[in-house]
C-alpha cells in the first residue's frame, strides 16, 4: 500500500484496480498489468496513472476538503504528471492542443510523426 496512513493504493496499483482506495476496492475479475512497448508507450502509461490518481484523489477531497494529507498528495501527484508532460512533449510533441510550442507561429502541433506513425 502507498500510504498506510490515509490507507491508499500506490499510483500504479490503484490505477490498474481502478481505485485508489483499498478499503473501497471490490475485485470483478482479474487484475492485468500494463505493459508498455516502448518509452513513449511507458510515459502515456505514466500520465494515465497519474491522471487517474488525481481524478480518485479530486473525488475524495469534494467530501473531504479539509484533509491536509491528502491536498499534499494530490499535489505532489499533480507536479509529477506535470513533469511527465514537459518530458513526453519535449521528446515526442504536444499532449494537446495548449502544450509545449502551440504557442509559436507556424504551429508545430503538426510537425511530429503521429503516433500511428511512429
Amino acid at each position: 500500500m502507498y500510504n498506510k496512513q490515509m490507507e491508499l493504493y500506490e499510483p500504479y496499483q490503484g490505477f490498474i484496480r481502478g481505485n485508489m482506495f483499498p478499503n473501497l476496492y471490490d475485485q470483478y475479475g482479474k487484475i492485468y498489468d500494463v505493459k508498455p512497448m516502448n518509452e513513449q508507450a511507458e510515459l502515456l502509461t505514466y500520465l494515465d496513472m497519474f491522471d487517474f490518481a488525481l481524478i480518485d484523489l479530486n473525488l475524495y477531497l469534494d467530501v473531504h476538503p479539509e484533509n491536509a494529507k491528502m491536498i499534499e498528495l494530490y499535489n505532489s501527484f499533480l507536479q509529477e504528471k506535470r513533469n511527465l508532460m514537459k518530458k513526453y512533449e519535449e521528446s515526442y510533441g504536444p499532449l494537446t492542443t495548449n502544450g509545449l510550442g502551440l504557442d509559436m507561429v507556424p504551429w508545430s502541433w503538426d510537425n511530429n510523426p503521429w503516433p500511428w506513425e511512429v
